[in-house]
């Protein structure tokens, strides 16, 4: 579940860099500008975007961090002034999920003796070993994951003659995002075909728009 977590984060961070910097380009490019404007535009929001990620899913993360902190301080802490409650509390937590009560007496004895904090976070506070928040590790995550989206209309726009820079990039990019979104619905058990078609047709949409954009401001300009 780990791994498909990560999968899935990975998959969205690319699709986020692949919609935004597509938009950007193609807004850019509708505008009449000219290759290295274009181009420019497009690492720009290479890196704003990546930067953006990468703030953003840090402080979450942290928050999250300084969240799971308190919450074992705070349980260390009744540990040590209320252990018979302590023990009564994950009792019930094991009663509730299908042990007879003194069979689930027996059980948070045994795990109170061998470690009291690790069986209290995992079972009465949710947190699972080796899953605990990394701000620094999702932050390089994020990032990494929307530049290398990002970096695709970037080499299409290299790639592409300047007359046909805008159809191009926006075909490229909406078969990328079809593929991924294909991905992620195949890793969360969902329909590859809504998954692929959900997240195309919004690219679709944000490109579209942004064009428009482009075009009008180029013409008054």
């Amino acid at each position: 579940m780990d791994r498909i977590g990560w999968l899935r984060a990975a998959v969205l961070g690319a699709n986020d860099g692949i919609v935004s910097t597509a938009s950007l380009v193609v807004g850019v490019a509708a505008a009449n500008a000219a290759r290295s404007d274009v181009l420019l535009a497009g690492v720009a929001g290479l890196v704003a975007g990546a930067l953006s990620m990468a703030a953003g899913e840090y402080v979450s993360v942290s928050s999250q961090s300084d969240t799971e902190r308190a919450d074992l301080a705070r349980e260390r802490h009744e540990l040590a002034t209320a252990p018979a409650a302590e023990e009564d509390e994950l009792t019930h937590i094991y009663v509730e999920r299908g042990l007879d009560s003194t069979l689930a007496r027996q059980v948070a004895q045994q795990l109170t003796a061998h470690d009291a904090l690790k069986a209290h976070a995992r079972d009465e506070l949710g947190h699972v070993e080796g899953m605990s928040a990394r701000p620094l590790q999702a932050a390089v995550a994020s990032a990494a994951a929307f530049a290398s989206g990002a970096a695709l209309p970037i080499i299409t726009v290299i790639m592409s003659p300047s007359s046909m820079v805008t159809p191009i990039v926006a075909v490229v990019s909406l078969l990328c995002l079809a593929l991924l979104g294909a991905l992620a619905a195949r890793a969360g058990g969902a329909s590859i075909v809504v998954g692929a078609g959900r997240v195309a047709f919004w690219g679709a949409l944000a490109m579209a728009v942004t064009a428009v954009v482009g075009r009008l401001v180029g013409t008054a300009v």
